[in-house]
């Protein structure tokens, strides 16, 4: 076990949290890496209740830390939910808005939680920090899912540790023990993993996606596109290439549809979501998300096994 700033700040026996991966992710995948010992993040982009979520979420983490994280485009609608989570929960984190000062405030006035924002530059990290954020993840370019950041990770996590005083978790293609390794070499107290505990049995993946992503074999099977902007337009993210192509043949048909609450609803081409087990159609088609270091997920692992695997090489 390695003690820093964040594992400290957060309560956390490793400095690793999971990445708020809206669809794929579960309570039982939240739940997992927090019994483990990392941060575990629910997302709070489901349109549903999220006191199960957290209720199922808390029950398999058998008292690890666990936060939620809110995408800013629409949290103003979901305020509510952001409530429950400062309220019982260890973390509250926001994602693509600019650091506001007024809900860190209604954090702190909801309950005891810790409020993190994710962020793509230098001047993202300040403001939030000016804002009254407990720590910031600093989002390289490498990542997966939606990409804030213009620059490679290395680079900005030593633009954002000059700046900053708070603890900086740094995200961005880490998949290995020698990637966690390396980023607390370099001063970060924390890293944030995403497309690695995709391949988990927590998680809630399309067996399609799962083995698109095990076949994946370097950085030049992704690609940082707005392709799949279908109601949430010019906001770039990474996914598997082989996608795009495919999602273009769709020639506007929809990609396929989903079950969810007892109703099948239509995958539209380009839309944002990615493929769960409920998916069906042309799951190649759909948003594949993945980070630079996919090339390294080769094997399906449970998420704690994960944990213990990228902290591994640090003493």
């Amino acid at each position: 076990m390695v003690e820093t700033a964040f594992t400290r700040l957060v309560g956390c026996r490793h400095p690793v949290q999971l990445a708020t991966m809206g669809g794929v992710s579960t309570p039982a995948l939240a739940g997992a890496v927090a019994g483990a010992g990392g941060l575990g993040m629910l997302s709070g982009i489901a349109a549903e209740p999220v006191a199960p979520s957290i209720a199922a979420a808390l029950d398999a983490a058998h008292g690890g830390a666990l936060g939620m994280g809110f995408l800013g485009p629409w949290l103003d609608h979901v305020l509510p939910d952001f409530e429950v989570a400062a309220s019982r929960l260890r973390v509250v984190e926001v994602f693509w808005r600019d650091p506001d000062p007024s809900l860190v405030e209604r954090a702190r006035s909801s309950g005891e939680a810790l409020v993190a924002w994710q962020v793509g530059s230098v001047d993202e990290a300040r403001a939030a920090v000016d804002a009254g954020c407990d720590f910031v993840v600093a989002q390289g370019v490498e990542a997966g899912g939606h990409v804030r950041a213009t620059t490679p990770r290395a680079e900005l996590l030593d633009g954002v540790l000059a700046a900053v005083s708070v603890p900086v978790v740094t995200a961005g293609g880490i998949v290995a023990a020698s990637d966690v390794a390396a980023a607390l070499a370099a001063g970060a107290a924390a890293v944030r993993v995403g497309t690695r505990f995709l391949a988990t049995p927590e998680a809630d993946l399309h067996p399609a996606y799962l083995q698109a992503l095990l076949d994946a074999t370097s950085a030049a099977d992704t690609e940082l596109t707005t392709t799949f902007g279908s109601g949430w337009p010019d906001a770039p993210h990474r996914v598997l290439a082989s996608c795009i192509a495919a999602a273009r043949g769709l020639n506007g048909e929809p990609a396929g549809e989903v079950e969810f609450a007892g109703q099948s609803m239509p995958v539209e081409q380009y839309a944002v979501s990615p493929p769960t087990a409920a998916t069906r159609g042309r799951i190649d088609a759909m948003a594949l998300y993945a980070g630079s270091g996919v090339g390294l997920v080769t094997h399906v692992q449970p998420a704690a096994d994960v944990v213990a695997d990228l902290v591994s090489r640090l003493s």
